[in-house]
C-alpha cells in the first residue's frame, strides 16, 4: 500500500526577526538598551531565549502582534492573560513536538491519540505561566521584501512582544497528565501503540 511522504516544512518556525531599520523602542530611540531575551529571540526564537542562564529552568513563549495602531496593540498586550491565553501557543509547540518524532502523517503515526492530545492542549489552562515583560519596537519595513515581513502593512510598523515563562517542572506535569488521559481514552494498537509509547517516554527531549 502506498503511503505518501508527509511534508512537515509548514512546522518550520526558525524564521528570524531582522533588527535593522528600527526607529524607536520601548526604552528610547536607540537599540543599545534592548533586552537580552529579545535579541536572543530575534536571532533564534524561543529556544534561543531558553539558553540564557536566567531562563534555564523555564519554558519560554514569546507572543507577538504588529500593526500601525499603537493604541490597539498596547491594549492587546494589557489584556493578555498568561494562564488563559498561553494555550494556543503551548498547543502549537506540543503539536510540533509530536510531528518532529513522526515518520508518517501524525494521524497515521499516533492514531486518535494525536487529535485528542492536541485538542486537550488547546483547551488546557497552564497554571503558573506568567508574563515577565512586554516590549515593543517601531520599525520601517519599506525596504524589506514581502517574503520576510511579519505583516502585510508597509512603512513604519509597531511590533509588540510579550515574554511568557512557565517553570519546566510545572509545564511537564501538566503535559504528562494530558498525555496519560489521551493515552487512556484512545487505547492505540499495533505500530501506533509503539509510537505513542515512544513519544510518552521521550516527549521532553527537544521540547
Amino acid at each position: 500500500m502506498f503511503v505518501p511522504e508527509p511534508d512537515f516544512s509548514v512546522y518550520n518556525s526558525k524564521k528570524v526577526f531582522r533588527l535593522d531599520n528600527i526607529t524607536q523602542t520601548k526604552y528610547g530611540a536607540g537599540t543599545a538598551a534592548m533586552p537580552q531575551w529579545f535579541i536572543a529571540f530575534a536571532n533564534g526564537g524561543n529556544k534561543a531565549v531558553e539558553q540564557i542562564n536566567s531562563y534555564a529552568d523555564k519554558y519560554v513563549f514569546i507572543v507577538s502582534s504588529e500593526g500601525d495602531n499603537f493604541t490597539a496593540l498596547n491594549k492587546w498586550s494589557e489584556n493578555f492573560r498568561a494562564e488563559r491565553d498561553l494555550a494556543v501557543y503551548a498547543a502549537a509547540r506540543i503539536e510540533e513536538r509530536m510531528i518532529s518524532s513522526a515518520v508518517l502523517f501524525p494521524d497515521d503515526e499516533y492514531g486518535q491519540f494525536f487529535e485528542i492530545l492536541v485538542k486537550m492542549a488547546y483547551n488546557a489552562e497552564y497554571s503558573g505561566a506568567a508574563i515577565e515583560e512586554t516590549y515593543w519596537i517601531k520599525k520601517n519595513i519599506s525596504d524589506e521584501p514581502e517574503s520576510i515581513r511579519f505583516t502585510s502593512v508597509s512603512g513604519e510598523v509597531y511590533y509588540f512582544f510579550i515574554l511568557i515563562t512557565i517553570n519546566k517542572n510545572t509545564m511537564q506535569t501538566i503535559i504528562k497528565k494530558m498525555i496519560d488521559q489521551a493515552n487512556t481514552s484512545t487505547q492505540a494498537r499495533g505500530s501506533q501503540r509503539i509510537s505513542v509509547n515512544r513519544l510518552q517516554q521521550s516527549f521532553f527531549e527537544g521540547f
